[in-house]
């Protein structure tokens, strides 16, 4: 086999030999211009602009006698044009959209234009995190787009942009954003570090880089904050974080973070400071609930019924009276219908798969309790903890809360409340080991850092946040002047 690929690579030694073997697509076109200036030229029609070749490149050959290709190159009104006569550029450049011209007589040589046609859908609204308040703006597929987006909000010459093709075959670009000066060297370093030691053919999604650059790759907690808003990316720069963007996708990721930020919506800088610590706190009660649930009502059922008030015991044992499975069973079953509607819902065209969660849950429940399958007070547990893992604004940590609640089943069903404190303290263990980009995933409850806590369960006044992160570990650690900002001044002061 590697005989096979070294012959391959052998035969295409030149321009010709590669041009020679796209003929086959029906979309290459290669053809000689025998006019004034005789040459030829050769480009895929389904990757060009043909505005481009025809109104700018086209004319501008044709009208003038040009015996070279550097005075092909000075009069053709197109930005970027190179001369090389190195194959494996020539290679790259021409599978990216640019169009070929030789001289003849001189065919070891080229004429590279760009001429790729970008067809980008439009700058829309958020879909995974949507807001209320605030900007109705999601990055698309286009990187150039994406940082457009950024700097439109960051209007700093600081603000640095590095590329680099990621992917043995697909090339991808992938940018690399960071404010010099704010940011980290060493954070900016490992990541470039990491980015560019990717082994892989094919980088189709910043999901790829989030698997393969994090620092455990086998952990259910994503380690890279995954956002598909520009207002979002534009705060974790001015904190001092790095950004990574990825050609072909709508969504950017963020490094370092911490486990607190999957849980912190923008909402809650739209909001005043009372009303977005108060969602916020819901929103964690929300997800320890949805993770413990149904392991608490598995664990004291089974092991420990003397927990259960007396007014509230003779309405479990009601509901449990003709139910013939063990609550564990029962949970599991539950669990898992659940399941099999979100993904149904998930998969399905939006308007058929919003009507089968709705009616799908309702049929099914109220079957399952007229049959006795199930209890009516573990159905409403159920379902109030599926209810509460969508309160969480970041989607990749939503899969995770949904995840980890089996090991919370296995440990209620096996020990009880010891069981769930084992698998609790294994979790908690885990975080504290964890890290994003070499710094600490469980701040800043672990290590301790009471001057972070004031965003992060709840979020006090912006006044009081004149500190960037000890997370990022900033050059420029100072955001703004704490006293100025705390003063109020009228016009006739």
């Amino acid at each position: 086999m590697k005989r096979k690929h070294r012959e391959n690579d052998a035969k295409i030694t030149s321009i010709d030999k590669l041009l020679e073997q796209n003929r086959e697509s029906n979309d290459f076109k290669s053809y000689a211009l025998n006019g004034k200036t005789p040459c030829t030229l050769s480009y895929f029609e389904t990757m060009i602009d043909l505005k481009i070749l025809n109104q700018s490149v086209l004319p501008a050959v044709k009208g003038h006698h040009l015996s070279t290709l550097n005075e092909m190159k000075e009069m053709i009104p197109v930005e970027n044009i190179t001369i090389t006569n190195q194959f494996e550029e020539i290679r790259d450049k021409f599978m990216q959209g640019y169009v070929i011209f030789q001289m003849k007589g001189n065919p070891g040589e080229a004429l590279m234009i760009p001429a790729t046609s970008t067809e980008t859908r439009k700058v829309s609204v958020p879909e995974v995190e949507f807001s209320v308040v605030g900007p109705k703006e999601a990055f698309v597929e286009s990187l150039d787009t994406n940082i457009n987006l950024v700097r439109k909000r960051l209007p700093l010459s600081q603000l640095t942009v590095k590329e680099y093709p990621v992917g043995k075959i697909t090339k991808t670009r992938v940018a690399i954003l960071y404010i010099e000066g704010i940011a980290n060297p060493e954070n900016v370093n490992t990541a470039i570090q990491r980015i560019t030691d990717i082994e892989f053919d094919q980088i189709n999604d910043s999901s790829y880089i989030t698997q393969m650059i994090s620092d455990n790759s086998h952990s259910p907690f994503p380690q890279l904050l995954d956002t598909e808003r520009p207002d979002r990316v534009t705060g974790s720069l001015v904190e001092g974080k790095v950004v990574i963007i990825v050609d072909g996708a709508p969504h950017a990721l963020s490094a370092p973070t911490t486990i607190v930020e999957f849980f912190s919506a923008s909402d809650d800088y739209f909001l005043p400071w009372h009303l977005s610590s108060m969602f916020r706190l819901i929103r964690l009660f929300a997800v320890m609930f949805s993770v413990l649930g149904s392991s608490l009502y598995v664990a004291i059922l089974t092991y420990h019924p003397e927990m259960i008030p007396q007014d509230l015991l003779a309405t479990i044992v009601s509901s449990r009276a003709d139910i013939p499975f063990p609550p564990i069973l029962e949970v599991i079953i539950l669990e898992l219908t659940i399941e099999l509607l979100r993904e149904a819902g998930a998969r399905l065209p939006t308007k058929v798969g919003q009507t089968i969660g709705i009616v799908g849950g309702i049929v099914i429940g109220t079957a399952a309790v007229d049959a006795g399958l199930t209890s009516n007070v573990l159905l409403i547990i159920v379902a109030l903890g599926a209810l509460a893992s969508f309160t969480t604004p970041i989607y990749q940590i939503g899969n995770t809360i949904r995840l980890i609640r089996f090991p919370f089943l296995i440990g209620a069903q096996v020990w009880g409340l010891v069981g769930l404190s084992l698998v609790m303290v294994f979790y908690i263990v885990h975080l504290i080991k964890l890290k994003s980009l070499g710094r600490p995933f469980f701040a800043p409850i672990y290590p301790l850092r009471f001057r972070e806590l004031k965003d992060a369960f709840i979020r006090l006044p912006f006044f009081v946040q004149s500190k960037r992160p000890i997370l990022t570990r900033s050059p420029d650690p100072g955001r703004f002047n704490r006293i100025r900002a705390k003063e109020k001044r009228d016009v006739d002061e």
